[in-house]
């Protein structure tokens, strides 16, 4: 169309028209002339848009889905985070509580034994394929540790230091080949030396070939000159065997010791040795014996057995 005076006043025409049935629609309601002309349009013009809501609706649908999953997705994973660490939390608090309980142990023994002692963790062990049996600690100079002392734990003899670096240091098992130790045994102060030999029982061999040893018997560390490398008084073991003896000059025991060294967690070096010495004080209570139950069998005669009497 040319736009010419007429095509203007044409086009007012049309706008004035319009806006006079849009008034005329909105009065009349639902009763509005003009609603059976909207109905014809809607049922020339649905088909078209229900083919186009059609077309459209699942692209919308899709893109509200994948919003909605991404909601999802995100809960989830806030909620996989939430259960991850409350299970986190649970297992650190059952670290925590029995590293707690092995401190409280360690803290006992140094109350009892009087030293002063410096609490640390295991934090490596010694390589597999070695033949030395040695952890590592994460405690070192630093922290006052020197070569040559004391390690215990809360159930006894743990080691000594043989190497210490700025935050760390190396323990030497007692069990390892090459470690021994004096010992004195609990009641007849028999002395002896104790030697590591692995996942065995630790051998010891008591200076008097003639000393009465029995199973069950313990010992403590003796002592070293200086309190260096061994402070007296640590807890080693218990005889497990003792061998026959043969009229030698020492004496060969077997002692179970009382650390576990394949269950190490927080230990104490002590960088004071106590002022006196502890002795036997710091071992734990003996077990209370077990009583042997004894059965007693008493034979009633039988009602069909013949009286002695009435056979004479």
């Amino acid at each position: 169309m040319r736009d010419t005076k007429e095509s203007r006043l044409l086009l007012v025409l049309l706008v004035a028209i319009a806006f006079a049935l849009i008034t005329v629609d909105i009065r009349g309601g639902r009763n509005s002339p003009v609603d059976g002309a909207r109905h014809a349009a809607a049922a020339a013009f649905g088909p078209v848009e229900n083919g186009l809501s059609s077309v459209v609706d699942p692209v919308g649908n899709a893109v509200s889905a994948i919003r909605d999953s991404g909601s999802r997705h995100d809960r989830l994973a806030t909620l996989e985070k939430e259960n991850a660490a409350l299970k986190a939390k649970l297992g650190s608090d059952d670290r925590n509580r029995s590293r707690l309980k092995q401190l409280d142990k360690v803290l006992r023994i140094a109350g009892e034994g009087q030293y002063g002692i410096k609490g640390a963790q295991v934090i490596a062990i010694g390589s597999a394929q070695g033949f030395s049996w040695t952890i590592t600690i994460d405690a070192g100079a630093d922290d006052g540790i020197k070569r040559d002392m004391t390690v215990l734990n809360g159930d006894g003899l743990v080691g000594r230091v043989t190497t210490v670096g700025p935050s760390t240091s190396t323990v030497l098992l007692a069990n390892d080949p090459d470690f021994t130790v004096g010992t004195r045994m609990e009641g007849n102060d028999e002395l002896g030396f104790a030697s590591g030999q692995g996942d065995r029982p630790l051998r010891v061999e008591l200076l008097n070939g003639k000393a009465e040893v029995k199973k069950g018997d313990r010992l403590v560390t003796f002592g070293s000159q200086a309190d260096k490398p061994f402070v007296p008084g640590v807890p080693v073991g218990v005889v497990s065997r003792v061998d026959p003896s043969g009229g030698g000059l020492t004496r060969t025991l077997y002692v179970t010791p009382y650390v576990s060294f394949t269950k190490l967690d927080i230990v104490g070096v002590v960088v004071q040795a106590p002022e006196k010495d502890p002795r036997d004080t710091v071992l734990p209570a003996k077990p209370k014996p077990v009583p042997t139950p004894t059965v007693t069998v008493t034979v009633s005669p039988s009602a069909d057995a013949p009286d002695t009497e009435e056979q004479q």
